[in-house]
């Protein structure tokens, strides 16, 4: 028989596991690199704990209007319940019109896309310069339709 200590929670972020708390941001930076455009960098491990401070931050975002790019760059983990904020940001973009791309370099991140097709159903990019280019040239294709 498996026994497993329910005071081990934390495995990144600071905190004690002792005490069951965690307290780490994923929201590292935001950025504004163009009119309409919101760069928002998120690190660390995407989990049941972190993914609502998440969900809040990118559909507020996307309340906004704005065009938005959500580097994961330094995500070292990311969890179903990160996944389920994706998908939700995706859809919320849809239903407001705006566009919503993810940066994904990290196996971490690339993997869970993957092996779920979630990948193909956003616009998944390898930087965020990548991202910006595509965001400018669908800008573009709009302009001239």
């Amino acid at each position: 028989m498996t026994v497993q200590d329910p005071n081990v929670v934390a495995t990144s972020g600071t905190g004690s596991a002792a005490d069951g708390t965690r307290t780490a941001r994923v929201v590292r930076s935001v950025d504004h690199p163009a009119d309409g455009v919101t760069v928002v960098a998120v690190g660390g491990e995407i989990d049941m704990l972190t993914a609502p401070e998440l969900r809040a931050d990118v559909l507020g975002r996307l309340d906004g209007g704005d065009t938005l790019v959500l580097d994961m760059s330094s995500v070292s983990f990311l969890g179903s319940a990160g996944l389920a904020v994706l998908v939700e940001a995706s859809q919320h973009a849809q239903r407001r019109g705006t566009a919503f791309r993810v940066v994904a370099v990290e196996r971490a991140v690339i993997r869970p896309l993957a092996a779920t097709g979630l990948g193909e159903v956003f616009s998944v990019h390898g930087s965020v310069a990548e991202a910006l280019a595509a965001v400018r040239a669908a800008d573009g294709e709009s302009s001239a339709g």
